[in-house]
């Protein structure tokens, strides 16, 4: 293979046509045709799989023939069900065959513990008929060393992980990839970009040679091919062109316009419901997440945050309400792309990136530069991932509060929109060059680079033949919120914001499992980490007049009636209030400030 680089992006790798699967025959397969077990036939009718999609058409079979598949498609494609299907029934025809020894022969590589979770369902989910026959187990499950250690030493089918909890088991000894048949690595093209590489090298070391090896990307890029020559040399490859299905399309509009106007905006979309379904809103690091959240709560708005900084259940429970419905707006803090997500990059990497950065500074003109990661620095969060293999359901909307920092996050992050032949919408903020830092409370270093950024997602959706539209606001019709945003997001100050971090952390520590016997016996710590449940509860002033949007308000609505100067008056009549104490007759009139009933009795004379 050849490296090929980008002009819009980073280097990507070209694959010769004839190494491609062709998918004449592709058209036309059914699940029938794969030769499938019943049961597992039955349990794809019940989870809703009509038909198999390009990629699952041309990965199956090659599967089949026990060949080595490096396959590339996009995001919502059917990726997942692609190389869980054939993994399934090799199980399952190893069982039949007599082998009566249990073992583990599927080793799932993925490179977030979210994602870990939910190819775990997948796998629970397609071999739901076949009883006890496929057994998946998720290594980066919150328990305790010995019930994970109690969970291998029954040999489960499957093992799903992150690699770096894969190569910590490796090094106590805990678990052994002897009898490994089938490697999968799904997301692979961020799996090394994530800091596992050294996990890597050991976890090649571990296996056999020879092993049926998947590598699933949704791009090609040099951590792929370096993942392929890890593992294997022969691959047979799957192209999947990113050809629109009928119905799903994303409509992508972007908006030009300050950093305080981002929040006047989102408010007015959402207050007065521009926008209608479930919306994922991007931002740039935590700390912008909950700015957001506690300001749109200002107006009763209620939404869910996910950011690397939670704990794992915490980021699963949200994902899963979010999917459920129960809230219709997800904050996710894309924050890998600003903090790096890496524990050590190869040097042709690193070069890539000092010259892409490199490249926007001389563009801006100014000293200041873009705050970048050293290498070498180990992320907390280098097992998150929102943009990416999390599996968002029925997202309707993708509001880029901040934009991304390159075209490619772009085009992940509009993916979580328009899946399984629904269509989806795609809003993005960019701010001007020229309103860069004139809001300084709001403003973040990352939006020096918008304009600079949008070229190249033009440049990029131009050549898939995908067009961004300019939408413009009346800004005229709207500016009537403008005191209510300013009178929100004054009160979400950085100590709040901070405040609201602290307790998100201490109630995930009031539902550990790991802390209820020692809140048994020290009630009174338990008392000082009880709080409400809502993360602003107690953090700011939720004023109730804010929730509701008074009709003068609203483009064309009813306005009140207002004098020359544009001011209510507060007294009927232009007359002056009443004074308190003094007691009045009629008319009006005074009688003074205390009166004796005894001097004011009169009587009449016969």
């Amino acid at each position: 293979m050849k490296r090929k680089l980008d002009t819009h992006d980073a280097p990507t790798i070209e694959v010769p046509a004839t190494s491609d699967v062709s998918s004449a025959t592709a058209s036309n397969a059914t699940f029938d045709s794969f030769n499938f077990d019943p049961r597992l036939l039955q349990a794809l009718a019940k989870s809703g799989y009509s038909e198999p999609t390009d990629v699952q058409a041309r990965v199956i079979p090659l599967a089949h023939e026990g060949k080595s598949i490096l396959a590339k498609s996009k995001t919502g494609g059917g990726k997942t069900a692609a190389y869980v299907l054939p993994c399934i029934q090799s199980v399952l025809l190893s069982k039949q065959h007599g082998s009566k020894t249990k073992n583990t022969s599927v080793l799932v590589l993925v490179p977030t513990r979210e994602l870990s979770d939910q190819v775990t369902r997948v796998f629970a989910s397609l071999g739901e008929s076949c009883g006890k026959e496929v057994r998946a187990v998720n290594l980066t499950q919150k328990v305790s060393e010995s019930a994970l250690t109690a969970k291998l030493n029954e040999m489960p089918d499957v093992i799903v992980s992150t690699p770096g909890k894969v190569a910590q088991l490796l090094t106590g000894s805990t678990l052994s990839l002897n009898s490994i048949q089938k490697l999968v690595i799904d997301e692979a093209d961020l799996v090394l970009s994530y800091g596992y590489e050294d996990d890597i090298d050991k976890i090649s070391k571990a296996i056999p040679s020879g092993v049926q090896t998947f590598l699933i990307s949704a791009t090609l890029t040099p951590e792929v091919d370096q993942l392929r020559t890890t593992f294997a040399q022969d691959y047979a490859v799957v192209n999947v062109q990113d050809k629109e299905e009928k119905g799903q399309e994303v409509t992508q509009y972007v908006v030009k316009c300050g950093e305080e106007d981002k929040f006047l905006l989102v408010f007015v979309i959402f207050k007065l419901k521009l926008v209608k379904g479930k919306c994922i809103i991007f931002v740039q690091d935590v700390d912008r997440s909950y700015r957001l959240k506690l300001y749109l709560e200002q107006f009763g708005i209620k939404s869910c945050i996910l950011n690397s900084e939670l704990p794992v259940n915490a980021r699963l429970h949200a994902v899963q309400e979010f999917n459920k419905g129960l809230y219709d707006i997800l904050i996710a803090a894309d924050d890998q792309e600003v903090i790096g997500g890496v524990k050590r990059k190869t040097k042709k990497i690193e070069a890539e990136e000092e010259e892409e950065d490199a490249e926007l500074d001389a563009g801006s003109g100014d000293e200041e530069k873009q705050v970048v990661t050293k290498p070498g620095k180990r992320s907390r969060g280098k097992d998150f991932g929102v943009s990416r293999g999390i599996d968002f359901q029925n997202v309707s909307c993708v509001l880029n509060f901040d934009l991304p920092t390159s075209s490619k996050a772009y085009t992940h992050r509009i993916g979580r929109t328009a899946r399984a032949g629904k269509s989806g919408m795609a809003l993005s903020f960019v701010v001007p060059r020229d309103e860069f830092g004139k809001h300084k409370y709001t403003s973040i270093s990352s939006s020096r680079h918008d304009e600079r950024i949008l070229e190249k997602i033009k440049a990029r959706q131009a050549k898939k033949g995908k067009e961004i539209l300019d939408y413009q606001f009346n800004m005229s019709q709207v500016e009537g919120f403008r005191y209510r945003m300013q009178d929100a997001l004054k009160t979400v100050t950085p100590n709040k914001i901070r405040e609201a971090r602290t307790r998100e952390i201490k109630q995930e520590l009031l539902k550990s499992e790991k802390l209820a016997r020692h809140f048994e016996e020290n009630p009174e710590d338990l008392k000082a980490l009880r709080h409400d449940t809502s993360s602003s509860a107690g953090v700011i002033r939720v004023q109730s007049h804010m929730k509701h949007v008074p009709d003068y308000l609203l483009p064309g609505g009813k306005k009140r009636k207002t004098n020359d100067g544009g001011l209510v008056s507060f007294y009927k009549d232009d007359k002056k209030p009443f004074r308190k104490g003094v007691r009045r007759g009629r008319g009006g009139k005074p009688q003074g400030r205390r009166l004796d009933p005894l001097k004011s009795f009169k009587t009449k004379r016969k």
